[in-house]
């Protein structure tokens, strides 16, 4: 009874060593994942100083957002798309080709480009569409044109249900309008979770991103080759830990806040003109943008054979028509 109480020293240092080597992998995994972050930190602020701000700054409701103005004329706002920022509308021509008779407002969305996002908000469409309504009052806009792309097409819409007296037309193209499964949104919504998307979003997802970059883009641009102007457009901005989550949080309300939404679109009084890729291979262009289309009874759709999502890179012209169609007209000179 004795000798079979006692211990086993073969199998002590058996368990001795599993748990050294466990501590030994952890420890190694956490040194890894420090300095995996640290460097992350450093090529973010190294973004920061090779892409210096564009426009200007101005702080709303204790949110600093950064915004680019050119041109003169009727006012004309542009919203980006989740994870870009204002170099894609700067990079696509159309703030230069809107210009020549707009005046044009860009801003990078909160938590995109320069723009801050503090995290004692949940940022929906609304609470953005809030925000950029008294930002647009404070620089002296009280009624515009409002264009967004992709995702700043549920701004937009949310800017003009809200306010619909500062909201003269809408340009909606390559828009998510009314939820669908989409396999896509687990993953991509995984930084946004608390501690652990910290983690990921700091060690992880902007390696991962600068893996998986050229594969996205050619996603995203086909059936369209990737215009060599797109090289202007910061990669290195694009995945930042803090532009990471901000996506991530983007892609988590994208099904739910299209949920809420779609009762409201009929009800928009202004002119809208809807614009779409026919092959766009992210958001389905006859399931979203020619639905809504059928709702809104005064609204336009441009179905654009050959084209994928980046439609204001590769039809930018198309989508200055769809402006021309909705925009207040310049005033004729006497």
């Amino acid at each position: 009874m004795t000798s079979m109480n006692k211990r086993d020293p073969a199998s002590l240092s058996r368990k001795a060593a599993q748990r050294f080597k466990i501590r030994a992998v952890a420890g190694t995994a956490i040194a890894t994942m420090a300095a995996s972050a640290y460097a992350n930190h450093r090529l973010a602020k190294r973004a920061e100083r090779d892409n210096p701000p564009m426009g200007r700054f101005i702080t709303v409701k204790g949110v600093r957002l950064h915004y680019l103005e050119r041109g003169t004329g009727p006012a004309l706002v542009l919203l980006h798309g989740n994870g870009s920022m204002i170099q894609d509308f700067e990079s696509s021509g159309l703030i230069d080709m809107a210009a020549r008779h707009h005046r044009v407002i860009v801003f990078d969305r909160p938590g995109f480009g320069h723009s801050a996002r503090p995290r004692n908000t949940v940022w929906t469409p609304e609470m953005q569409a809030m925000l950029l309504h008294e930002a647009l009052g404070r620089i002296g806009v009280t009624r515009a044109t409002v264009l967004g792309h992709s995702w700043g097409c549920s701004v937009a819409v949310a800017l003009a249900d809200r306010f619909p007296e500062a909201v003269s037309g809408l340009v909606l193209a390559s828009g998510y309008y009314y939820p669908s499964p989409r396999a896509d949104v687990v993953g991509l919504s995984a930084p946004a979770v608390p501690v652990l998307g910290d983690v990921l979003r700091y060690a992880v997802s902007p390696h991962l991103a600068r893996v998986i970059w050229p594969a996205v883009l050619e996603h995203l641009f086909a059936p369209r080759p990737v215009p060599a102007k797109f090289a202007q457009f910061p990669k290195e901005m694009a995945v930042r830990p803090s532009q990471i989550r901000a996506s991530a949080a983007e892609t988590a309300m994208m099904i739910p806040r299209a949920a809420a939404a779609r009762s409201r679109y009929a009800a928009l009084s202004m002119p809208v003109a809807i614009v779409a890729g026919a092959e766009d291979r992210l958001i389905d262009c006859e399931a979203q943008s020619a639905r809504l289309h059928g709702e809104i009874a005064q609204s336009s759709f441009d179905r654009l054979p050959g084209e994928g999502h980046m439609i204001q890179q590769t039809a930018t012209h198309a989508l200055m028509a769809a402006i021309d169609k909705v925009a207040v007209p310049r005033p004729r000179a006497a």
